[in-house]
């Protein structure tokens, strides 16, 4: 079983920054993705980036290259979403997410979400 725990969300202007942090239970924390995903008012769930269990591979989505960088320390069980150059549309709730692969390619290889962290940029 893996728990997860967001911290880092909050209040910021526009063109500001954040970095989310996830802490992951487990032993096995280095074998599996993590993946970023958020929900905006009124939207559905999107992707936002992922990484794989050694950080070699990493993916974004479109609306968030050049902007969001995804990292882990896997001794620290620990994954990050730093996110620059915030804009209002990034406001929404961000969850973390594990995946029981080394890489995970779409939703549904994540199988242990955390309780999601607010974030909210102001105009």
């Amino acid at each position: 079983q893996v728990q997860l725990v967001e911290s880092g969300g909050g209040l910021v202007q526009a063109g500001g920054s954040l970095r989310l942090s996830c802490v992951a239970s487990g032993r096995t924390f280095g074998n599996y993705a993590m993946g970023w995903f958020r929900r905006g008012p009124g939207k559905e769930q999107e992707f936002v980036g992922s990484i794989s269990g050694n950080a070699v591979t990493i993916a974004y989505a479109d609306s968030v290259k050049g902007r969001f960088t995804i990292s882990r320390d896997n001794a620290k069980n620990t994954v990050y979403l730093q996110m620059n150059t915030l804009k209002p549309e990034d406001t929404a709730v961000y969850y973390c997410a594990a995946a029981r692969t080394s890489w995970a390619r779409s939703v549904v290889d994540y199988r242990y979400w955390g309780q999601g962290t607010q974030v909210t940029v102001s105009s």
